[in-house]
This record gives C-alpha cells, structure tokens and sequence, in this order.
C-alpha cells in the first residue's frame, strides 16, 4: 500500500459516498443559482439602465417629463395585472350572462357622475396647490384599494366584485384625463408635443408586458394573488404621482380655453399651394391673428353675444367650442371614434365570449388574441405615427378611424378568431395613430397659453365617447351579427361629426368676409 494512501479493495461506506454526491450536487446547483442571479442582476441593471437612459433622454429628467413616463409604465403595469386577474373570474363565471344588468347599472351609477363632473375637475384643481399631483396620486391609490378588496372579494365570491371592478375603470378614465393636463407643461426645449406622448405610450406597453409577466407569475398561486402584486404596483405608482414635479400643478401663464377668442388655423411657415402667405389664418372667422403672444382674452361682439351665454356650463362648453380650430375639432372627433371602438369591445366581448364561444377556443384564449393584436397595432401605430403625423394629420387620423369603421364591420359579417383578431390590431394601430395625429394638431394649431387647457378639456371628451362605447357594448343584445354593425354606425357617427367641423368653419368663414 502506497504511503498516504488505501488499500486496494477499499470501500466508502454507502452514507459516506451518499454525502459526498450530495455535496457535489449542492455546490453545482450552488454555482448555477449564483450564476443566474449574476446574469439576472446584469441583465435587470442593463434594462435598468436603457429605461433610465430612454425616460430622461432630451432633457425629460431636467423639466420632470421623465417620472411621468415612469408613473404611465406602473400605471399600465397594474392595469395589465388586474385585467389578468378578472379575467377569469368576473367576466367567467356562470353568473356572468345573467349579471349584464347589474354591470349596466354599475356603469350608469359610476360612469355617469364622472361623466358630468370631469369638465369640472382641471379648472378646480388648478386652483388648489399641489391639485394635479394628488389627484393622479388619488386615482393610483384608489385603485391600490380597489385591488384589494378585489382579491378579498375573489376569495370569498362578494358581491363587492362587480362594483370594485367598475370603480377601477373609473379610477383609470380620470387619471388619464388628469395626467393629460401633466405632459404639456413637461415638455423639454425641442420636444413637440407629438413626441412626448409616443415616449408616453411605449412606456406603457413596456409597463404592459411587465404587467403581463408580473400578472402570469401572480396567476399561479390565483387570481387574488395576482390582485395582491396589482396593489403593490399601484402603491408604487401613487408614490411617484406624488414626486411628480412641481410643474405639473403651475398653470402660470396659461388661458382658460372659454376665456379666448377663437383661436386661428395656424399658417404653416411653407405657405400651402394656392394660398398666399398673408392669407387670414382661420377659418373659424376670427380676424385674429396669429401671435406670439398667443391666445388672446374673448372679446364677444354683439353677434357672439347672442350665441354665447357667458354663464353657467353650457355658456362655457360652447365658447371652448368655438376657441377651439376645426383641424383640432376635426382630429377629435376622429381620435373620438376609435374610443367607441375600445370601450364597445372591452364590455361587449366579454360577454360575447362567454356566451356565444367560438368553436374550438375558449372565452379567455379569444380574449387574448384580441389582446395580442391590440398590442401588436398600439406598437406600430407609434412607429407609422410618428413618420406621417406632419402629413394632413387630421385627413390621417379620418382614415384611421375609416378603416376601424370596415373592420368593425366586417367582423360583423365574417364573425370568427381571425376576424377579432385584425380587429384587435386595425383597433390598436388606428387608435394610436389617431391620437399621435391629434396630439400634432394641438402641437400646430393652439397656442402655448391654452394648449394644456385644451388637451385636457379634449381627452374629457375623448373620456365620454369611451363611455358611449362601452355602454353600447352592455346594453346590445349578445349577437355579433348585430352589435358590431351598430358599433360601425357608431363610428361613422364620429366621422359625420369630424366631417361637419370643417364645413362649419368654411361656413362662418364665408360669412364673416366683406361683401364685394
């Protein structure tokens, strides 16, 4: 036997070779557990680091443009996780098709209030210091809220299950009208308007796929786990709204949209073919011109005086009106009607699916599907947008709504997954460049004194047509053949009233010019 050594035929003893592969196992699962925190680190720091670098580039970090775009990614975070966790179990269940009229009712009771009380909201909050930043924080906290006691209410089949779930989809509808009044005042040296809001909007699928994952992981252990993550989610969120910079609540320098007179049709610095450079600038028959001072105060003339009552809501809706430029007008009812198209299919399809199954696919599979495609169009609505907004935006966004108008319809006709599915993705490319389009125009053709007050007071607006959408999604009878077609003439109202702005304007215009 050699020195220091073992006998030829010697042996461990089973327990002590046992130990010893144990031991071989741990330290190699040891090593690949290490390994793949490492790389998870590595790779969450770089991501870390390109989200960082992508939020505060163009000088977004300076004027607080940055923490916007990081609150609108935990906002769509969340709403991702919640729309995961319901999706099984409210619009899923067997109580679900005999439940639409409790869901109509919930709306009305809901939807409608917000509805009349949102035109009232900016002007209030612009009064009170730190208004905005703690009425985002507010929608984000309420929803946190809501989360949980949806997670209790999946737990133990409430019947807090329906009207927690509308109060989040209020909750969503008014921080999306309050954040609207934020990017305009956060805008950096040489960003248009335009750009800031696509910066906005991919943030909040990159928030989305987050949300999906984070929702999927929760999805494991059920859905109210999945509602437990949203409530963390949104908690972060109602932080952030609260570190919103200070900026977000200044409304110096700005002009109530019913304190102006009508706001001009911006000349292009490259006069238009047949049009000379000195032209009148509106066609809304102001004789204002375009300045550098802006907006100027209303001054109504004795006509005016008897179209417009200066008190009261309707005086004041109806002199936002006429401030407002057709192309803006024009854009927002276009913009307005793939609103419809969104809320009809959020209502109407959950429904659908539950009652009318598609062959060979279940309710929840079809759902995704429309979900996928949405995702897919919103993605390339940002790229197309964001080449042709400066292209006639406001004839691009009539026909983004056009072709979500014969999609709609032929769903109606041809009703199956692959139809639902290019609806999903004509909705979600129409819908984003629709909107990119409309943002354009208020970039171009409203003042900086008044742009905020009209961007907001117009997603108000775009708010309710969402409301309209989703209200003709509930009380329709559950019959593709039926509901789609009238979602298309829903749609092609929206295009009859965008059509009728600029004959409006063409109309005052001939009016108000000098005989001879």
């Amino acid at each position: 036997m050699p020195e220091g050594g073992r006998p030829a035929g010697f042996r461990q003893p089973p327990r002590t070779t046992a130990l010893n592969a144990t031991r071989a196992i741990g330290r190699g699962l040891g090593r690949a557990a290490t390994g793949t925190a490492r790389a998870t680190a590595r790779t969450g720091r770089f991501a870390a680091t390109k989200a960082h670098a992508f939020t505060h580039s163009g000088g977004a970090g300076e004027t607080g443009l940055a923490r916007v775009t990081e609150l609108h990614a935990s906002h769509t975070a969340g709403d991702t996780i919640m729309t995961l966790a319901l999706a099984g179990t409210l619009f899923f269940n067997p109580q679900t098709a005999q439940a639409r009229g409790d869901v109509a009712t919930f709306l009305l009771l809901t939807m409608v209030p917000f509805v009349l009380v949102a035109p009232l909201i900016g002007p209030l909050l612009d009064r009170f210091a730190h208004g905005r930043r703690w009425a985002i924080g507010t929608t984000l906290a309420l929803r946190a809220f809501l989360c949980w006691v949806l997670a209790e209410a999946v737990d133990t089949d409430s019947s807090w299950l329906f009207p927690a779930a509308l109060g989040c989809l209020v909750a969503s509808r008014a921080y999306n009208i309050t954040r609207a009044a934020a990017v305009p005042r956060l805008l950096p040296a040489g960003t248009t308007l335009v750009r800031a809001n696509s910066r906005v909007s991919m943030a909040g699928v990159v928030g989305a796929l987050a949300g999906g994952v984070l929702g999927g992981l929760g999805m494991l252990a059920g859905p109210a786990w999945a509602l437990r993550i949203g409530f963390l989610v949104f908690v972060v969120g109602t932080v952030q709204a609260i570190r919103l910079p200070s900026q977000v609540d200044s409304s110096a320098g700005e002009v109530p949209i019913e304190d102006t007179a009508p706001i001009g049709v911006r000349p292009a610095d490259v006069p238009r073919r047949g049009r000379r450079p000195d032209a009148a600038s509106s066609l809304r028959g102001t004789r204002r011109r375009w300045t550098e001072e802006g907006a100027g105060r209303h001054t109504p003339s004795e006509h005016e005086t008897l179209t417009v009552d200066s008190l009261g809501p309707l005086g004041r809706f109806r002199r936002r009106k006429q401030a407002i430029p057709w192309p803006v007008l024009h854009a927002m009812w276009s913009t307005g009607g793939t609103r419809v198209l969104t809320g009809f299919l959020i209502m109407f399809m959950a429904f659908l699916a539950k009652e009318h199954p598609i062959d060979g696919f279940r309710g929840e599979l079809v759902l995704a599907f429309i979900a996928a495609g949405i995702g897919v169009g919103n993605c390339l609505g940002s790229v197309v947008g964001n080449v042709v907004r400066d292209q006639r935006p406001e004839r691009i966004a009539m026909v983004s709504v056009l072709a979500a108008t014969l999609s709609c319809v032929a769903t109606g006709i041809w009703y199956g997954v692959w139809t639902l599915v290019v609806l999903g993705l004509v909705q979600g490319l129409s819908a984003q460049l629709a909107k990119l389009c409309f943002d354009a125009l208020v970039q171009r053709e409203v003042p900086e004194n008044v742009r905020t007050s009209v961007f907001a007071w117009s997603e108000t607006m775009l708010q309710v047509l969402w409301v309209v959408g989703g209200a003709l999604g509930i009380v329709l009878p559950l019959n593709p053949y039926v509901g789609f077609p009238v979602c298309a003439a829903a749609l092609v109202w929206t295009v009859i009233m965008a059509a009728r702005q600029r004959h409006r304007a063409v109309a005052r215009r001939a009016n108000t010019q000098p005989a001879g």
